[in-house]
């Protein structure tokens, strides 16, 4: 019965190539179309058919016409063949640096009778596929492939093509036991065999030349002959796109279902508990980036073992987590990276692509672009991640006029920050409060941007912002269950303008944490030299920033005057350690006071802790 429904799917699947290929026949008959009348019209002047003043101004005018639309299509020919399809940035594995791994993928292609992958590559993701390499602009081709289907009724074609790339997720070869490894690549392997197929081939082809047209098209030129003739371009490439899209969708159906009823006699049983691996994978990777990865990658840092943090960060989810519990048994088994021959090497250079993909970092390490190991994130991140933080608060304190809070010091202190948020103490230079009629969010008569007066009730103040800045709005009004804070909207709006500043001019500066050259909106898609930007998260706001900023100074007061020490947490990130001990509940204390303007539960662990907020901190 399995053969029997592998061949009905496959049967599918090429019927659906064929469809894609009848789209392609029917444009170039069209294309034919006009060059078909202009011979027949050609030779029927000779032979006395077609003889008049008018009949020799038709023969002209669909000679003509014919020329046009032959070297039109001759041009989309041109374009859709040369192309350069879109290709996923990927670590490649060379047989020689993991011939373990090759040789269980070859072992499994010959379980399901398919084609091997010519070559295997890691992505920084928790997926599997395989992707075509053929096009001349992706380098020398691999190893070449039989190209036939092994199964009832199929027999060898008389050619040979290039099989497809084998792309698997980094962080399944180190959180999953070879068996795993094995069970969940079955299916991906299994589709070798349809793709092997010259329809479908030819149809893939077809639909990834015309989606390449159609990226080249975008790319309009300045010169206005070249965008014209870009636009016809794409005009037609999007037609035939939308022409045969149904029936390639339909296509890959039925290929994914045909390798999948084929890998069904593989490790059937192992699969099932592969796949909560998957999964379990997943969200720890996901974790691991956002809340690991993503600050060091903010500071031009990059964690130099992602790979080897997520089995960490997953190992410690079993253990936090009651339904994994028996996941932490199946450690003693034989990883799947100890399939690499040097498994350090490739988790150094697929945590780097994985920092330029989701962040946008440089291809190579440089002064504001360095790797980091886990031993020294602590010190070299979180430590660092806080000082800086708690830095740029008082920076924006001091612009918006805030007073020491002591004439004993002029040196930083927590103290400064809970007067200010609570409304205690000395307020604004000047006498200014926020209920002041004259307040303009700390910019004095005396500031360039000063706007005559203008406070937070007036219609036109945009919270301190000066001329040309985007407009934020406050964090108080994003929820209306929140209670207005003014002087903690302020501050915050503040905050979130000089961030916004900071990272745009890291990325006109070419900084690490800004959005490097080449990676704007019009660059195009996968190119190896400018790749994309794609963030974690969506940008912070000001009320996040300010809770961000205010936790970073009170961590630097308790490291600076009780001794606390900054930590990793493989699923939450940095953790403020004090007496060994992490300190779990200091959130909901800071957002009291940011929120409310209550510092009481702040103080109250402030206290209980021994830390003196008086007391001026260290900053970075």
């Amino acid at each position: 019965m399995t053969g029997i429904g592998v061949e009905a799917r496959a049967q599918g699947a090429r019927a659906r190539a064929l469809a894609v290929l009848r789209v392609r026949s029917r444009a170039l008959a069209v294309a034919l179309l006009p060059a078909a009348a202009a011979v027949i019209l050609l030779a029927g002047g000779p032979s006395g058919q077609f003889v008049g003043h008018g009949w020799d101004i038709a023969r002209w005018v669909t000679s003509a016409l014919a020329a046009l639309v032959l070297l039109a299509a001759g041009v989309i020919a041109l374009v859709v063949a040369r192309a350069r399809p879109a290709v996923t940035p990927t670590v490649a594995i060379a047989e020689s640096a993991a011939p373990d791994l090759y040789r269980l993928v070859r072992d499994l292609a010959d379980r399901l009778d398919v084609p091997a992958p010519s070559a295997i590559a890691l992505t920084p993701d928790c997926d599997s596929w395989l992707e075509d390499r053929s096009h001349p602009s992706h380098g020398p081709p691999p190893p070449r492939a039989r190209d036939e289907i092994a199964g009832p009724g199929h027999h060898p074609h008389g050619r040979t093509t290039t099989a497809p790339v084998l792309v698997i997720g980094s962080p399944f070869l180190w959180w999953m036991r070879v068996g795993e490894l094995r069970a969940v690549l079955a299916p991906v392997v299994a589709g070798t065999g349809p793709s092997a197929h010259p329809d479908i081939a030819a149809a893939r082809r077809f639909v990834r030349g015309l989606d390449a047209a159609v990226a080249v098209a975008a790319d309009r030129g300045r010169s206005p002959g070249l965008r014209l003739l870009r636009a016809g371009i794409g005009r037609v490439a999007r037609l035939l796109l939308r022409s045969c899209q149904v029936h390639a969708a339909e296509m890959e159906r039925g290929v994914a279902a045909a390798a999948a009823e084929r890998a069904q006699a593989v490790d059937y049983g192992l699969r099932i508990v592969a796949q909560e691996q998957v999964g379990l994978a997943y969200a720890g990777w996901d974790r691991l980036l956002t809340r690991v990865a993503l600050p060091a990658w903010r500071m031009g840092r990059w964690p130099s073992r992602l790979d080897a943090g997520v089995v960490a960060a997953l190992t410690e989810l079993s253990r936090r987590d009651r339904l994994a519990d028996g996941f932490t048994s199946r450690l003693g088994e034989r990883p799947a990276c100890d399939l690499l021959e040097e498994p350090g090497a490739i988790d150094e250079a697929t945590s780097l692509l994985a920092a330029r993909l989701f962040h946008g970092g440089p291809a190579e390490t440089g002064p504001d672009w360095s790797p980091v190991a886990w031993q020294e994130y602590p010190e070299e991140v979180v430590d660092r991640k806080w000082r800086t933080d708690a830095a740029r608060l008082h920076r924006v304190l001091d612009a918006l006029g805030v007073r020491r809070t002591t004439t004993h010091t002029d040196g930083p202190t927590l103290a400064r920050v809970l007067n200010h948020l609570t409304g205690e103490g000395p307020a604004w230079d000047g006498d200014q409060s926020p209920r002041s009629a004259t307040w303009d969010g700390g910019q004095g008569p005396g500031s360039p941007a000063w706007d005559g007066g203008q406070g937070p009730g007036s219609p036109a103040w945009d919270g301190g912002q000066g001329p040309g800045s985007t407009p934020r709005t406050p964090f108080g009004d994003e929820d209306d269950d929140l209670p207005h804070n003014p002087r903690s909207a302020a501050l915050a709006t503040r905050l979130g303008s000089e961030v916004a500043r900071e990272e745009v001019g890291g990325a006109s500066g070419g900084a690490a944490g800004g959005q490097p050259a080449g990676q704007g909106p019009e660059a195009a898609l996968w190119d190896d030299r400018a790749l994309p930007l794609f963030p974690l998260q969506p940008p912070r706001t000001d009320r996040e920033l300010l809770t961000d900023h205010v936790t970073a100074m009170v961590c630097c007061a308790a490291m600076d005057t009780v001794g606390a020490t900054p930590a990793l947490d493989w699923l939450d990130g940095p953790a403020l350690l004090v007496d060994g001990e992490r300190v779990t509940d200091l959130t909901p204390r800071v957002l009291s006071l940011i929120e409310d303007g209550d510092a009481i539960p702040l103080r109250t662990w402030l206290v209980e802790v021994g830390i003196r907020p008086e007391k001026p901190v260290r900053l970075g």
